[in-house]
Order: C-alpha cells, then structure tokens, then sequence
C-alpha cells in the first residue's frame, strides 16, 4: 500500500511539475522563415495568392508530392482576397480542412487562415516586398497559432520550428525555383 501512495505522489508532483514549466512557454507558437527570389514582385505575389499553384511548392498541401488520396475543392476565382480551398481524405476518416486568403495586397502579400482537426488554427503570413537592389523579391512566411494553456500544446509549440522547419524551407526553395524559371 505504501508504494501505491509513494507511486501516486510521484505521478501528482510531475503532473504539476511539468504543468508549472509549461507555463514559462509562450500561448503562441510561431514559424517562419525568410529568403529572396530573384523575380519580380508580381510574379512571386501571382504564384503565392493562387491557392491551385499551392500544391506545387506548398509543403503543406494535401496535393503536394502527389498524394493523390485527397479531393480537393477551389473557390472560384481561386485567386486573392477570399479565395479559398477545403481537402478531405478520400481513403479513410482523418485529414480534411480548409484554407482561406483573409488579405491580399500585390505589393505586400497575403494572409491566410488554415483550420484542420487535428490542429488549432493558423494564420499564415506570406510578406513580400522588393530587394535592396531592386531585382528580385524578399519573402517572409511564417505561420502563427494560439496553443492556449495546456501542457501538450504549448510542448508542441515550443517544438514547432524542429517539427516543421524544415519543411518550410523546403516550400520556399521550391517557390524561388518555380519564380525563377519563368
């Protein structure tokens, strides 16, 4: 009985221990990450503000890579302020949601809103302006969520730019060579 108590105790002090930490953690978790493109401003702002040339460079886009389990659904026009698209497995019950360009600027970028179940929502930020020479375009793009209080997600947050980093550089050398050949 006494190592059930002592087993108890120790489950109840690293239950709050880990919950105390996690509330040094911030409530939001932010990725991004930064280049430039040796193309016009227009040119950049036309592939990143027309959701169906996402699944060519976009990482995160269910198409990328030529998945081909996904039925994808496009706003028309598919282009700028309100264009949007939704996905959802065709083989199975998980991975469906929706992405949605809240601003549209052709000299500044876009923002969008991307909601999935098995995550909370993220605004993405796509920032575009001219290089210091004038010749190509400086991008930014980084993405945002809320992770509230909870121990998990914020771990998740924390772990954010290990999880996915990667994979948005990937998205950017991609959009810079798609840019770049045209």
């Amino acid at each position: 009985m006494r190592l059930i108590k002592m087993f108890l105790a120790a489950v109840v002090i690293l239950g709050t221990l880990v919950f105390l930490l996690s509330l040094l953690f911030p409530s939001t978790a932010r990725l991004e990450r930064s280049g430039s493109i040796n193309a016009p401003l227009a040119e950049v702002y036309a592939e990143v503000s027309n959701l169906e040339t996402w699944p060519s460079w976009n990482p995160w886009d269910p198409a990328y890579s030529g998945r081909g389990n996904m039925l994808q659904q496009y706003s028309k026009p598919a282009a700028g302020l309100g264009a949007w698209y939704t996905w959802s497995n065709t083989v199975g019950n998980a991975a469906s949601g929706r992405v949605e360009i809240v601003v549209a600027d052709p000299r500044k970028g876009i923002t969008y809103n991307m909601t999935h179940p098995a995550m909370k929502p993220v605004t993405g930020f796509i920032e575009l302006k001219p290089t210091t020479d004038g010749q190509g375009t400086a991008i930014l793009w980084r993405m945002e969520t809320r992770v509230g209080m909870t121990p998990w997600w914020k771990l998740r947050g924390f772990l954010l730019d290990r999880m996915f980093g990667a994979s948005m550089e990937e998205g950017l050398n991609k959009l810079r060579d798609i840019c770049e050949k045209n």
